[in-house]
């Protein structure tokens, strides 16, 4: 168990205090007070963990002196009784106000864009893609976000060889960061006329939306955008006008083909966006590498090519290979209800950190 020291907490209810009382002036610019209230309101839940901590240590001290003072026995036994139910109060603050103050990721309140790829398998690799994209859909819906579809590559018996969409809201990145990766199937597919189960693959990866003021573009120097006429379907004149986009970022050499849209000048926005999204995990990539040398996540690196998840349909389970979780639940995860795949995840990630934290 980690404990904060009593140091600590005091310095984080004083700058609480700091904050509050600098507020409060009343010849402060607008400019110094928007930048003040969001240091306040972020520092806010910090300094409330930090002062539940402090409380019930306090208490912890007068109901130990009790125990080893009290003469009354009958009295010094219900301070026991209540020692040992404060003491598991305690430890799960001293958790909450640990947790608070780790380094938080500057992505999680993002939305994100998500990608999915059929893989190994052929026509069933792309069944599967759509299958996953309709999981990323529902659960989406249970959150009160908003998907939009950016671009898709339908398949000729149905799902995707490659969609992207967009995924709106609030924590969205949080939730979904530990997506990505190999996602695997074992099922009969449609098309077995033996009954035999086939294995294929799709690769998903989730990146945090990026801002124009987060990565740096020129667009006369670093892009090569090309217009061509677009092959998918979308409507009559989709195809008899250049709409199509293709943006090339040259010191990369990343490729971004935006062509769902009939507007040449639509194609290249979402273009941009999932550029400049691709770029900025990119370089968040390189910065946790730099910090963290070789050591990996307990949920994993995040890379693309790690098999993180098996969905195996005659067992109907979802194994999550990384933190070594099986739920016989795939009917309903599939529909959307991941909330405790992703809780567990979230919670092996904070554990992994803590411990770090620790040592």
């Amino acid at each position: 168990m980690i404990t904060i020291p009593p140091d600590r907490i005091r310095q984080i209810e004083a700058r609480r205090d700091e904050l509050s009382a600098a507020m409060s002036r009343s010849d402060l610019a607008p400019d110094q007070f928007v930048k003040l209230s969001k240091d306040y309101a972020e520092l806010e839940p910090v300094a409330n963990a930090a002062h539940e901590v402090r409380r019930l240590r306090q208490e912890r001290d007068a109901l130990s002196f009790m125990v080893e003072e009290e003469g009354d026995p009958e009295l010094r036994a219900m301070a026991a009784d209540e020692l040992a139910k404060l003491r598991e109060q305690l430890e799960a603050a001293d958790r909450k106000l640990a947790l608070a103050l780790l380094p938080k990721d500057a992505a999680d309140e993002r939305s994100a864009i998500l990608e999915i790829r059929a893989g190994t398998g052929g026509d069933e690799a792309a069944l599967f893609a759509g299958d996953l994209f309709r999981m990323y859909q529902r659960y989406a819906d249970t959150q009160g976000w908003r998907t939009e579809l950016m671009s898709a590559s339908p398949a000729e018996l149905g799902g995707y060889k490659e969609v992207v969409a967009s995924i709106t809201g609030a924590g969205v990145f949080a939730k979904l960061k530990f997506e990505s990766g190999v996602h695997r199937v074992q099922r009969v597919p449609a098309t077995e006329s033996g009954g035999r189960i086939h294995t294929s693959a799709a690769t998903v990866a989730v990146l945090p939306e990026a801002e124009e003021v987060d990565v740096a573009i020129d667009e006369a120097r670093d892009l090569r955008i090309d217009v061509y006429r677009s092959s998918g379907p979308g409507g009559q004149s989709v195809n008899t006008t250049d709409s199509a986009v293709r943006i090339t970022h040259l010191p990369t050499g990343l490729v971004v083909i935006q062509q769902d849209e009939k507007s040449q000048h639509k194609n290249k926005a979402k273009a941009l966006k999932v550029l400049r999204s691709r770029l900025y995990e990119q370089e968040r990539e390189r910065l946790a590498s730099e910090r963290a040398g070789a050591r990996k996540s307990m949920v994993g690196s995040g890379d693309r090519s790690e098999r993180i998840r098996t969905y195996n349909f005659p067992q109907g389970r979802v194994t999550d290979h990384r933190i070594n979780l099986t739920l016989h639940r795939l009917p309903e995860i599939l529909e959307g209800q991941m909330d405790e795949l992703l809780g567990a995840l979230i919670a092996e990630d904070e554990a992994s950190r803590l411990a770090q934290l620790s040592e």
